[in-house]
């Protein structure tokens, strides 16, 4: 490694500060909350399984014996869900620093969610967007809030159907998830934008784990589910790193001090698949600044949030 690769002891201390990190009870999720907890944050696992976190809340405190954990219910995909998840964090924290989007799915056959949204795209797009918007106010309370999307290398494949979101007519695995992790990427964007005319000191930003050995990866292709067997784990090492690897991008959107917002970090090595942070090419579709408005206000209308941004972007 090199001397100057970003570690987490390159992050600034989270000492006072409070983290929600979604889907955080396994894989690069588990691994940012335990990255976060060892800086000092206060870390909420906003989870769908509760068994599932409290066992990631007890895997935390075995590393970090200090941290203070909680636990919240959230199923990302069902907006009932998300709203009474921050219901539950506006009544427990007035101030959030960082709120990391981590959970997501890759459906295999077009599914859809209890509000009727196409799968991918409720889960990987609307319930982030809704979720943001509801602590939208707390991030802002914070001295230096951070809004971190976790994002995929994959989206630089993406297209966003506008006559088709819900992919009715031409629906295939990679298509519904490029679409909502592009669609995740320019609402990054748009949200940074907002935040800017209104001078806030609060950043969003993006970050991708790469090849990180994870349940997405499982389903991204059939092809590298042969990752998971022994026998080949000797060569996709070239190509995949484990979960605490994974998650440093995040950690450092989330933690770095010299991070600003808009940005979007991934691996530094081998295909931008493994390797130590960097920044990173964001696919040239998601700094559409007409597409990402347009996609702004359909958020808006699909997930009822309206974000509380007293001015609109220049």
């Amino acid at each position: 490694m090199s001397a100057t690769a970003w570690t987490l002891a390159k992050g600034s201390p989270q000492h006072g500060r409070t983290a929600v990190v979604t889907g955080a009870n396994t894989g690069v999720g588990l691994e940012v909350a335990r990255g976060l907890a060892r800086l000092g944050a206060t870390v909420v696992l906003a989870c769908r399984n509760r068994d599932a976190a409290d066992a990631a809340h007890h895997d935390i405190l075995r590393t970090a014996p200090d941290a203070r954990v909680d636990v919240v219910h959230l199923d990302v995909s069902d907006l009932a869900s998300v709203r009474a998840c921050a219901e539950e964090l506006r009544a427990g924290y007035s101030v959030i620093d960082v709120l990391v989007n981590n959970a997501g799915v890759m459906h295999q056959t077009r599914e859809l969610t209890v509000d009727g949204f196409e799968g991918d795209l409720g889960t990987n797009f609307l319930g982030p967007f809704a979720l943001t918007g509801l602590l939208l106010d707390r991030v802002l309370a914070s001295r230096s809030g951070r809004i971190v999307a976790v994002n995929s290398k994959t989206s630089r494949g993406g297209r966003i159907a506008f006559d088709d979101l819900q992919l009715t007519k031409s629906f295939t695995p990679a298509v519904a998830y490029t679409q909502s992790k592009l669609a995740q990427l320019m609402a990054t964007y748009e949200l940074q934008r907002r935040l800017d005319s209104l001078g806030s000191e609060a950043i969003s930003l993006a970050a991708h784990p790469g090849g990180s050995r994870t349940g997405i990866l499982r389903e991204q292709s059939r092809a590298v589910r042969w990752v998971f067997d022994r026998r080949f784990r000797y060569l996709m090492g070239w190509f995949t790193q484990g979960p605490a690897d994974g998650a440093l991008p995040m950690l450092r959107a989330a933690t770095d001090p010299a991070a600003t917002g808009g940005q979007f970090y991934g691996p530094g090595g081998r295909f931008e698949q493994i390797g130590p942070p960097v920044l990173v090419r964001a696919p040239r579709r998601s700094h559409d600044a007409e597409a990402q408005q347009r996609l702004w206000k359909i958020a808006e209308e699909l997930t009822g949030v309206t974000y509380p941004l007293t001015r609109e972007p220049s």
